[in-house]
């Protein structure tokens, strides 16, 4: 394995470094971009440093990382365990798709971008097209029948990421084919109408439901048959495409990610794999939290920075959450967060919610600066994502999860194709991480 500069092709400047000067690739035997930090020879991840040497060859055989007894039982964070060809996210820089910055990509169409997940570059337009009119034929082959289970639960019961699941499933049991593109493909292609069957039925309300229209894309046939038109809907498009390409993907060891590729690993089916996904995303610590960040929205109330900030000052002493602040990988802004709040500038600017996120962006940061066991201040892409899904007609918080999970499903099987075709078509072996028994 070589050592090479992994210059930026997403600005076409030369030979520029995506990170830094500092920052250098490794080239497995599947191109992979594996990255390094050169500083003192060793790359942070999560805070767990991994000794590795820029400029020299390293052999299966060689040590890039030492566990230590205080890594157990710390729910394997930061621990390598694999790589990702899709994703990346930079501590400073954020989350890139195959090594594009992420707000590069956020005003294409969302179809381009899962090409890029899927084939590790963008489409010219002959293949864009074409990528288009097969999830559009996909989509309209939903076998009869195969969201009918979501009719028979009772309208509000249980939370829409209990649906979400529940739709993907069934899915998967009216038809699965056992190969992974076309399983994954059919999925994202029918993810639309699953997500306006789930808004629809569970809020009691089955008599709206438009019959889909796969032609207009896959954002605009949700929208569609939300039985939204006219300038309400282009706003509705304008805000879930861009949400939908920022959540995209988030490298291999998000929670929901690696659920749903542990569970592929044993050559589970796509749809098992995605319901186990979207289960480890529902909860309250992964991604529920652009629901909760509404709901903190909500409670403050007001966009006067001095009364924002006595509220979050009185919030810390209680020590409760600050929510939409801090971040597992980064150490600065979130660009998403960055470019939500400008995208809400655009589109709702005069929002009572927008304006509160846009507040919280400038006072909370100095405040949590004060606290010198907060690693992270700065805003990550929950803080405003909520306000902007509120301000185009998503009233209901405890259904922004589903566009998260929807977002992610074309992210998590471009892994799962990935990981299938690792080691020189083999795949990736089972899941098996060692416990250590312990009286």
């Amino acid at each position: 394995m070589s050592w090479t500069r992994f210059s930026n092709h997403s600005t076409g400047v030369g030979d520029r470094s995506v990170l830094s000067d500092t920052l250098e690739k490794m080239t497995f035997p599947s191109s992979f971009p594996f990255l390094l930090e050169k500083r003192h020879g060793r790359r942070d991840y999560d805070g767990v440093s991994v000794t590795l040497y820029a400029g020299e060859h390293v052999s299966e055989e060689e040590t890039i990382f030492s566990i230590s007894e205080g890594h157990l039982d710390s729910g394997l964070r930061g621990i390598p365990v694999g790589t990702c060809q899709t994703s990346y996210v930079d501590p400073i820089e954020g989350v890139h798709y195959v090594g594009y910055p992420v707000g590069d990509l956020a005003n294409l169409e969302e179809e381009d971008v899962i090409f890029l997940l899927l084939h590790k570059r963008l489409p010219d337009s002959d293949e864009s097209a074409a990528f288009r009119k097969e999830l559009a034929h996909r989509g309209e082959e939903m076998p009869n029948g195969a969201l009918r289970v979501l009719e028979h639960l009772t309208p509000g019961s249980g939370h829409p990421m209990d649906w979400l699941s529940i739709g993907i499933m069934a899915m998967g049991a009216a038809e699965t084919t056992g190969d992974v593109r076309v399983d994954s493909m059919n999925l994202i292609a029918r993810m639309p109408e699953l997500m306006a069957r789930i808004f629809l039925l569970r809020g009691g309300h089955p008599e709206k439901i438009r019959p889909r229209n796969t032609e207009l894309g896959l954002v605009e046939n949700f929208v569609h048959m939300l039985g939204v038109d006219g300038e309400e809907a282009e706003m509705m498009n304008r805000v879930l495409r861009f949400f939908f390409i920022l959540h995209m993907d988030h490298g291999g060891g998000n929670l929901s990610t690696f659920s749903g590729k542990a569970v592929a690993s044993g050559r589970a089916s796509v749809y098992a794999s995605l319901a186990s996904a979207m289960n480890a995303l529902s909860g309250p610590l992964h991604g529920r939290a652009n629901q909760a960040c509404l709901e903190f929205v909500q409670r403050i109330g007001t966009s006067d920075p001095k009364e924002i900030e006595d509220f979050v000052r009185s919030e810390l002493a209680a020590r409760r959450p600050i929510y939409g602040f801090g971040h597992g990988v980064l150490r600065a802004e979130d660009p998403r967060a960055r470019l939500l709040i400008e995208l809400g500038s655009e589109v709702c600017p005069d929002d009572e919610y927008y304006k509160i996120a846009k507040a919280l962006r400038e006072v909370v940061p100095p405040i949590l600066k004060e606290h010198p066991k907060i690693s992270n201040p700065y805003p990550n892409v929950d803080l405003a994502s909520g306000s902007l899904l509120h301000a185009i007609g998503f009233r209901k918080p405890n259904y922004y999860t589903t566009f998260f999970g929807w977002a992610r499903v074309a992210g998590i099987c471009a892994q799962i194709l990935d990981e299938r075709n690792a080691r020189d078509g083999r795949g990736v072996p089972i899941y098996r991480p060692k416990y250590i028994a312990r009286d």
